[in-house]
């Protein structure tokens, strides 16, 4: 890491905008009362000779609140998208027609909800993890600015960034709150 307050912050968010990103992905993957594509786009499917997200090998549609419908681009590797989806552990039977394969998601129970919920507060506190860790990281190299022969910035310089990234950290854990709380809501809402 470089040798100045700005650089320090700069790769602190960083770190922690990964740390939002990741949990954005695996929050839309966790299913709420409604069909939602985003339910399905991340599964992967054994096709041609490797390992592929969903939603680059089929479109995926909502037809009813209920339903899901994917379409693949190529219809020769329908069945290992069904075997994919029977191995999601998403609880749903995967239903062939044709060209096409329709998934009926059923209502959520109300322990199934309370799991999601559960493992949706776990995925949060992991996303804090990351942001401390980050922040953990940026204070040893902010104490490293002030110390030794080379010492750039003052004692108050140093103190200053650290209530910078005490700040930075502060905020995305209010933001992973947030975002917790809204899909808790949406997942006990029935």
């Amino acid at each position: 890491m470089s040798n100045d307050p700005d650089t320090i912050l700069l790769t602190a968010e960083e770190s922690m905008l990964k740390g939002l990103d990741y949990l954005k992905q695996e929050l839309r993957g966790v299913r709420s009362g409604r069909a939602s594509p985003a339910l399905v786009e991340f599964l992967k499917v054994e096709a041609y000779g490797s390992t592929t997200d969903l939603k680059s090998l089929a479109s995926i549609s909502v037809p009813e609140a209920t339903q899901l419908l994917i379409k693949p681009f190529d219809s020769t590797i329908i069945s290992a998208i069904k075997t994919a989806i029977e191995k999601s552990g998403l609880g749903v039977n995967p239903m062939v027609e044709g060209k096409q394969i329709r998934l009926q998601l059923p209502a959520m129970s109300t322990e199934r909800r309370q799991k999601d919920a559960a493992r949706i507060k776990k995925m949060g506190e992991e996303a804090k993890i990351v942001f401390r860790n980050s922040r953990r990281d940026a204070n040893k190299h902010a104490d490293a600015l002030g110390k030794g022969v080379s010492a750039h910035i003052s004692e108050d310089e140093v103190k200053a960034l650290k209530e910078e990234i005490q700040t930075l950290t502060e905020k995305y854990e209010t933001d992973v709150d947030k975002r917790i709380d809204e899909k808790t809501k949406e997942i006990m809402s029935i």
